[in-house]
This record gives structure tokens, C-alpha cells and sequence, in this order.
């Protein structure tokens, strides 16, 4: 766990930033089946295909494991390239409302609250605004807890960037028109709200290098991994893609 000291400090990297730049911070390798989303509230990747709905639901059956493993086999792989010249800034500035081609964009309220309202449940806003989220209840599928968010502790929820924007940038977005970036950066379907801690475990990692601690969740993570490449046509690594098959039975 991050220790008081260092509180501040994270708090602001947060409110600019994905989960590349954050402190390391030390997460169990596997942290068990983790509990079912309160309310039934969280949606499979396989039946969220635009990241508009919450939550991150376990793929059960295996029919559906199947049709998992299908999509994943469909992403491109290559090496990962050298980070140089990689800036968070080269995404645009966090977290920007004037994205356009992505859901939620130019609604009057910024990609993070739009998130935490996404996501959260039982979600307060600041006094005169329908906006800015200041309390919450939401399920972190990552390490299968419940967590009772304020914005006082702004750093014990993070903003995922499931495909990681230093990941990408290694992949390929370094070539890309920055208006593109800017979608990857504030799109739904590449962001979810989770444990702070599990945030900055993972870093800029592929799934080879670090999965969800819940394992429930393993392969509905690696299926909005590949969800996220396929509709940027970003290749991802060997390693990734087999770690990401494995989750899925495949």
C-alpha cells in the first residue's frame, strides 16, 4: 500500500494521468475469485462491444469463452517498439471533453467524471453541478472489491487505460494523427475506474506481464484488451496475445 506520506503527490498525478505514470505499488499476484458486482450492474465484454455499459462481468460459459477466444485471434501481433518520444501530453491533455468519434464526447462534462459516473453507483456531484462526481460506491473488478470512493481520497480510485497509452504509443499510436490519440486516450471502451493500488501495479504492461488479481476477470480483461487493438488497429505482442488466449481456455 502507498504510504500517507505520499498521498498528496498521487492524488494530483491521478487526476492528470493514466496507469503508465503512477508509482509502483505492490499488488498480490492473484487475489482469488473476487465477489459478483453488487446489483448485477456489471456487463460482459462480449455484450459491451462500445464500453458503454458498466463493469467488467466474468465470461462464464463455454460457449462464450469460445467466442472470446475467436475475437482475441483476430488481433495483429508484433515487437514492441521503443518508448522514445512517448508523453502523456501527446494524447492530449487529461481528461479532455473535445474528442470526437468517441462515446460521451462534447457532453459538458470531462472523460474522468463521465467514468466515475459510468461506473459508479449511489454517485454524489458537487453542490450545483451534474458533473464533477465527489462520492461513490463502485465495484472494482480488478481485485473484485467494493469500494466507497470520496473525492477527498481522489487516489484510491484511478482511471484505467486498459490498453495502456505508453503501451500503444510502442505499438504504433507514435505514427498516428494526434486526433486519433486523443480517442484512445478518452474512449469508454479503453477505460475503466478500479483500485488505485491495482492501477499503478500495472503500469504500462500488457497482459503477459500483469493480469487483474481477480481471476474471474481475467479473460473478460484480455477480451476488452482485444477489443480496444481491434478497433484501433493496434497490433499487440506475442506474449500478450498467447497470455491473453490462455485466459480464455484457448
Amino acid at each position: 500500500m502507498r504510504r500517507a506520506g505520499g498521498a498528496a503527490a498521487a492524488v494530483a498525478v491521478v487526476l492528470l494521468a493514466g496507469c503508465e505514470s503512477i508509482p509502483d505499488v505492490d499488488v498480490p499476484a492473484s487475489a482469488g475469485s473476487g465477489a459478483p458486482a453488487p446489483g448485477g450492474r456489471a456487463a460482459s465484454p462480449l455484450d459491451n462491444p462500445d464500453g458503454t455499459r458498466p463493469g467488467l462481468a466474468p465470461v462464464r460459459d463455454a460457449q462464450e469463452r469460445a467466442e472470446a477466444a475467436a475475437l482475441i485471434d483476430k488481433v495483429a501481433t508484433k515487437g514492441r517498439g521503443p518508448r522514445t518520444g512517448y508523453d502523456r501530453d501527446e494524447y492530449g491533455y487529461a481528461w479532455m471533453d473535445t474528442a470526437d468519434g468517441v462515446p460521451l464526447a462534447r457532453n459538458g462534462c470531462d472523460t474522468r467524471n463521465d467514468v466515475l459516473k459510468l461506473h459508479g453507483r449511489d454517485v454524489e456531484f458537487r453542490s450545483g453541478s451534474d458533473c464533477v462526481v465527489v462520492a461513490m460506491d463502485l465495484y472494482d473488478p480488478y481485485t473484485g472489491k467494493d469500494i466507497a470512493w470520496k473525492k477527498a481520497k481522489a487516489a484510491e480510485v484511478q482511471i484505467d487505460h486498459v490498453v495502456p497509452l505508453s503501451y500503444a504509443w510502442q505499438m504504433g499510436a507514435s505514427r498516428w494523427s494526434k486526433e486519433k490519440r486523443q480517442q484512445l486516450a478518452n474512449d469508454v471502451l479503453n477505460l475503466l475506474p478500479v483500485s488505485g493500488s491495482a492501477n499503478s501495479a500495472k503500469r504500462d504492461s500488457g497482459p503477459a506481464s500483469w493480469l487483474p488479481p481477480n481471476t474471474s476477470i481475467r479473460c473478460s480483461y484480455a477480451v476488452r484488451f482485444a477489443q480496444v487493438a481491434a478497433k484501433y488497429e493496434l497490433p499487440v505482442t506475442d506474449p500478450d496475445k498467447k497470455m491473453m488466449l490462455e485466459q480464455c481456455g484457448a
